[in-house]
């Protein structure tokens, strides 16, 4: 086609005679004709490159699939770190959720749930025997113990309308067995309420599920920043005397008023007015991780430890060699007591004692857990979480705040304030020796707070 549109624009062909009478064409005529011949050849080899780029080569092909490559590996942690924030920002509303519950319940109630509640047999603590099994029956033993935390209490209050019709009547389950209005001891296995996982009480980032735990928590309520009598608080079982003691025992309530220092008080009911310190400045409950079976010192305990020693030293553990020096992380494979393995941190959401649903403000996030006795007893027991760098804490206010590893904590290895006797007590009345982080936990020990928590 270009060939034959050349010809046309050629003008007409002019002609000479030779000597011999012969007729030739001029010489400019045979310069367009060079020219229509060159168009047509490269035209033509047009054609043919246009057949031959119908497909990539394989170093183009593998060109393209190295760029691909690179540009999903500079996606992949962007995705990551946006569905952990998301995450992030799930596990801060359902704290937020707890919040406005326990703000509900005091205006329902004039006075927060308590940590540290439930039927009791007065002259039996039997853990194993009536305080754990159904009956054939009704009516069924009550006996939980005293050993309810405060998120039973709030299940109304989130939502769990029908968990609180089961644990607040007796009912019989599907294995014919009855159980007692508000069930038996929180860590019995046949009883399905303290074997539910409710959403609400568990933070998303968190991965642990299922057995060997019951139903999980990630939210503890703050005991302040001591642990001495954390473990039951001002109703106890006195073993010599054969005997619950209910508030009754001056020299008991003595050592709760000078050592018990949090928003939440064992087996105690307090209220918003006893936070002198202000809601906004105090902690009301803490994240907590859930144990994955892997001896992290966040969420396996070291126990046994010794009374006096953790009271005079928070960080007795750490200063014993049982953190792994070359794993920070984690508990040494040697000379540590390791809680049982269903007895680890968060396992049980209805069970008030520390190590399950409390945390104290001694030792920042993230710190290692250091126990006095076994895992029912007190201790040092920070909170901590599975996302980078710290661990949200719930205000007395309602507000949730991010609370990194890093705040300042004081002098982690000073003693902590406890009253044993007008002999043996120390710090009562005094302002926390562990920093900004202690002072938080307090209610009511006058601290200055300045800076803006919340920005």
């Amino acid at each position: 086609m270009k060939s034959i549109l050349l010809r046309k624009r050629i003008p007409r062909l002019r002609t000479q005679t030779n000597r011999k009478g012969e007729r030739i064409i001029d010489g400019d005529c045979y310069a367009v004709f060079n020219l229509i011949d060159s168009a047509e050849e490269l035209f033509m080899q047009g054609k043919s490159l246009g057949r031959r780029r119908g497909a990539f080569t394989l170093v183009e092909l593998l060109v393209v699939i190295a760029i691909i490559g690179i540009l999903v590996g500079l996606l992949l942690p962007a995705v990551q770190a946006a569905r952990e924030a998301a995450r992030r920002m799930s596990c801060s509303n359902n704290f937020k959720q707890i919040g406005i519950a326990l703000h509900n319940y005091h205006s329902a109630y004039k006075q927060l749930p308590i940590n540290g509640t439930g039927p009791t047999k007065f002259n039996d603590d039997a853990c194993c025997a009536d305080a754990v099994t159904g009956t054939t029956s009704p009516p069924p033993i009550a006996n939980s113990r005293n050993l309810l935390s405060y998120l039973v209490g709030i299940t109304p209050f989130m939502e769990q309308q029908a968990v609180w019709d089961q644990i607040s009547k007796q009912h019989q389950d599907e294995n014919g067995l009855w159980w007692p209005a508000f069930g038996p001891a929180p860590y019995t296995i046949e009883y399905r309420p303290w074997n539910v996982d409710i959403p609400s009480f568990r933070c998303p980032s968190d991965p642990g599920r299922g057995l060997p735990a019951l139903g999980r928590t990630n939210y503890g309520c703050c005991y302040g920043d001591s642990v001495f009598r954390t473990q039951y608080g001002q109703n106890w079982f006195n073993a010599n005397q054969g005997r619950w003691h209910y508030a009754d025992n001056a020299g008991r309530m003595r050592q709760i008023q000078g050592s018990c220092r949090g928003m939440f008080v064992g087996s105690k009911g307090t209220k918003f007015r006893d936070v002198l310190d202000g809601l906004s400045n105090t902690i009301m409950a803490g994240e907590m991780a859930t144990d994955l079976g892997d001896r992290a010192i966040t969420t396996t305990g070291s126990r046994s430890n010794g009374r006096d020693n953790i009271l005079n030293n928070p960080k007795f553990c750490a200063d014993n060699n049982q953190i792994n020096p070359e794993r920070p992380k984690f508990w040494a494979t040697s000379g540590v007591n390791y809680t049982g393995n269903a007895t680890m941190r968060g396992f049980r959401w209805a069970d008030q004692r520390p190590l399950y649903s409390t945390i104290a403000t001694i030792l920042p996030p993230n710190s290692e857990i250091c126990l006095v006795a076994n895992h029912g007893g007190h201790g040092a027991i920070p909170p901590s979480s599975r996302h980078q760098g710290g661990a949200h804490v719930l205000m007395g206010d309602g507000a949730v705040i991010f609370m990194t590893d890093s705040v300042e904590a004081g002098d982690p290895r000073a003693p902590v304030p406890y009253y044993r006797n007008d002999a043996n007590q120390n710090g009562v009345g005094y302002a926390s020796p562990y920093g900004l982080w202690g002072a938080l936990g307090t209610r009511a020990s006058s601290e200055t707070i300045e800076e803006e928590l919340n920005q």
